[in-house]
């Protein structure tokens, strides 16, 4: 990873990446004026799609917001501890890792940095992968194999004795393509010990997340049995 200053703003370039990032790059606006947004994604707030046509690559640009009760006081501002402490910064050096060694995560582009005093905000460029899309969107549309959920608990389980704690493990955030699952958002992520506790926990939020899904929509292609094919690929 490369650190360079764009005052007022650290600019974080991925190892391997060879597209020189500016601090514009991190700003919806700067891609709307090539008109290269290709797309977004709208939950709380919005992520958008856009295309680096000198890399010939799509890329995702994501904000940090914050959620719960801390968004009531700010949005998207955060304690600065430290820059490799940031959200932005902790992301990319997560997937820098998981994607060297092989794991199934996007590929990280970059990151970029605002100090705000004693505080911060942050964006992240990752890639998109092509062909794929999240499970929700899968699912809405009919039912997956039994072969496809034993192999989404394999490729749970890979990350779990990695050591990997997905913070946010849900539908959303598996991403289902040509060359079968992948995680994404490993904001507040980290390499742990493997352990049963923190473990059991991350399978208990997916299920979670599924039944909520489920109780939005009640055709969601979701029971118990895709549930237990998906233990029995874990535990396999």
């Amino acid at each position: 990873m490369q650190l360079q200053k764009h005052p007022p703003f650290i600019v974080a370039t991925a190892a391997g990446e060879p597209c020189s990032l500016t601090a514009n790059c991190f700003e919806p606006t700067y891609w709307q004026g090539l008109n290269a947004v290709t797309g977004t994604s709208k939950g709380r707030y919005t992520t958008w799609f856009v295309r680096h046509t000198d890399a010939n690559e799509d890329w995702v640009l994501r904000h940090y917001w914050r959620g719960g009760l801390m968004e009531k006081f700010s949005k998207d501002k955060y304690l600065f501890t430290g820059m490799h402490n940031t959200r932005a910064i902790a992301e990319l050096t997560l997937l820098e890792k998981l994607h060297s060694e092989g794991l199934p995560v996007p590929r990280p582009v970059g990151a970029r940095v605002q100090r705000h005093a004693l505080w911060y905000s942050a964006d992240i460029l990752i890639e998109r992968m092509p062909g794929c899309r999240d499970l929700l969107a899968w699912l809405e549309q009919g039912p997956i194999s039994e072969a496809d959920w034993k192999a989404l608990g394999s490729c749970i389980a890979r990350f779990h004795r990695r050591g990997v704690y997905h913070a946010d493990l849900n539908a959303k955030n598996i991403l289902k393509g040509p060359e079968g699952f992948a995680l994404i958002d490993f904001d507040r992520g980290e390499i742990r010990t493997p352990a049963n506790d923190w473990q059991q926990a991350n399978l208990s939020r997916l299920r979670r997340s599924f039944d909520k899904e489920k109780g939005k929509l009640p055709s969601l292609a979701f029971d118990d049995a895709c549930w237990q094919w998906l233990l029995s690929g874990y535990r396999s």
